[in-house]
């Protein structure tokens, strides 16, 4: 037996997969390269959804299932907002909560809990369908406000991960509960970088010309 294939036997003797596995390795990167500010946190954020999304849906989260999918398109948005939505299309930069964000936030997170809530406690097969959703609702809040580069998103993911991990364990998803442990260490690691990026002073841009101007 090839050992890639001896590694899967072994992981689903364990009550995981090799599936669950290779998502577990694309979340971790990306939620590090999130830590450090890296764009290429996007992209393997969208294979990690990817992947998460059917792995989710065989374990009867439906709420996280469809998450998924809402991820799959923030992190597009976010791919391009870390690059061009600063001031004059430039790179975005860590900033705080406004209080219109705030609203806004919580706003749709109370209403995103209440409608999946609604939603999936009718259908079969639902596991905890009114903790998936509040999870869920969450989750979506922390990962608006990190494509808009809100230091406020990883104090929102400290929150969800300390209820996901044990939520995952019950589930039978054990990996995944490490994942998101791993993500609750890099959550408290993403909050103090970004508090430190957000407090280092910023140099004033210089205008083009006269970059321009004192080449010539």
């Amino acid at each position: 037996m090839p050992e890639s294939l001896a590694v899967c036997a072994w992981l689903v003797a364990h009550g995981t997969s090799c599936l669950e596995l290779v998502a577990f390795l694309f979340g971790a990167v990306s939620v590090y390269l999130s830590v450090r500010q890296k764009i290429w946190s996007w992209p393997t954020a969208i294979v990690n959804v990817g992947l998460y999304s059917y792995i989710f849906l065989k374990a009867g989260l439906y709420s996280d299932a469809g998450l998924q999918v809402v991820y799959l398109v923030l992190s597009v948005y976010g791919w391009y907002h870390w690059l061009y939505g600063g001031a004059g299309h430039t790179t975005l930069r860590v900033s705080r909560a406004t209080r219109r964000e705030w609203v806004l936030g919580l706003g749709g997170g109370v209403a995103a809990w209440l409608l999946l809530g609604s939603v999936t406690s009718q259908l079969q097969g639902a596991a905890i369908p009114w903790l998936d959703a509040a999870l869920t609702a969450t989750s979506l809040v922390a990962q608006w406000m990190m494509t808009r580069k809100i230091v406020e998103n990883w104090a929102l993911w400290i929150l969800a991960d300390i209820v996901y991990v044990p939520t995952f364990l019950r589930r039978g998803l054990p990996l995944t509960a490490a994942l998101y442990a791993v993500f609750l260490v890099l959550a408290v690691l993403g909050l103090r970088e970004w508090w430190r990026a957000l407090r280092e002073p910023r140099e004033p841009r210089e205008p083009a010309d006269a970059g321009r101007s004192a080449a010539a």
